[in-house]
């Protein structure tokens, strides 16, 4: 019943709650937390956690849901990756600000498109896999760019899509994780059912706090044992098959 975390903000937590979650891992069966980054001063936090305890898997990159980076802070996050890529597991979090441009229509998506071509292009080069934020209207073009890049490791987190670019991801068989809105989400539920097992993983992305039987509580990966179990009554399958089957997806996806 082991688990593995695959897309956490493990540096945002505060220490004490970081120290909790890490006392908690054995106790919860969980084998590996990957921690994704939001910038490089974030990059670095995690890098510095991962040097801490081994089971802390980092990945370096720019959430895209903040302002662009300058050309010089997008090369110094660049050939500080190129430095640390000993120690990354993944280049993420990458992608395409939707949110961002619900706020503010005025943001220029070209900007940011090139953004991510640089880091598929660096990722290609080190032969790294990458952690996606793309979801409904941006997943259509990440797919675009992955394709064009000819990346076929790519994990969307928390994914969000119309029926057709789903297919298109499944032909890919580009990886998906489900996060614990699976257990009250329509479709979430919906994207479970149709979605092929051996293609997706389970994360939480905390410390984003969920609803549901988890409103109020801080995000914790012992949750993911109750994503686990509403994944298993969707698929009507043996709930020991969907855990070892998310359990090796994890590790053989990610080398770990």
């Amino acid at each position: 019943m082991k688990i593995i975390d695959s897309h956490i903000h493990f540096d945002q937590y505060d220490e004490s709650k970081q120290s909790q979650i890490l006392a908690d891992m054995e106790k919860d069966q969980v084998e590996a937390l990957l921690t994704v980054s939001m910038d490089l001063e974030s990059s670095m936090k995690n890098d510095v956690l991962s040097c801490k305890d081994s089971r802390i898997k980092p990945a370096f990159g720019f959430h895209p849901e903040q302002r662009l980076p300058s050309e010089r802070e997008m090369n110094g996050l660049l050939n500080w990756m190129l430095a640390h890529q000993h120690n990354m597991i993944a280049v993420g979090e990458i992608g395409l600000p939707f949110y961002l441009r619900q706020e503010d229509s005025a943001i220029d998506l070209a900007e940011y498109i090139k953004i991510l071509e640089r880091f598929l292009a660096f990722a290609k080069k080190i032969e790294k896999p990458v952690i996606l934020h793309a979801v409904h209207d941006d997943a259509p073009i990440v797919c675009d760019l992955l394709e064009k890049h000819d990346i076929t490791k790519a994990h969307f987190h928390w994914f969000k899509g119309d029926s057709r670019t789903i297919a298109r991801m499944i032909q890919n068989r580009y990886r998906i994780s489900i996060t614990p809105d699976v257990c009250y989400e329509r479709e979430i539920k919906e994207l479970v059912a149709v979605y092929p097992l051996e293609l997706m993983m389970v994360e939480t992305d905390g410390p984003w706090q969920f609803e549901g039987v988890f409103k109020g509580k801080s995000t914790h990966p012992g949750m993911i044992h109750e994503s686990i179990r509403q994944m298993a009554i969707i698929k009507d399958l043996p709930i020991d098959h969907v855990y070892e089957t998310l359990y090796q997806n994890t590790k053989d996806f990610y080398d770990i």
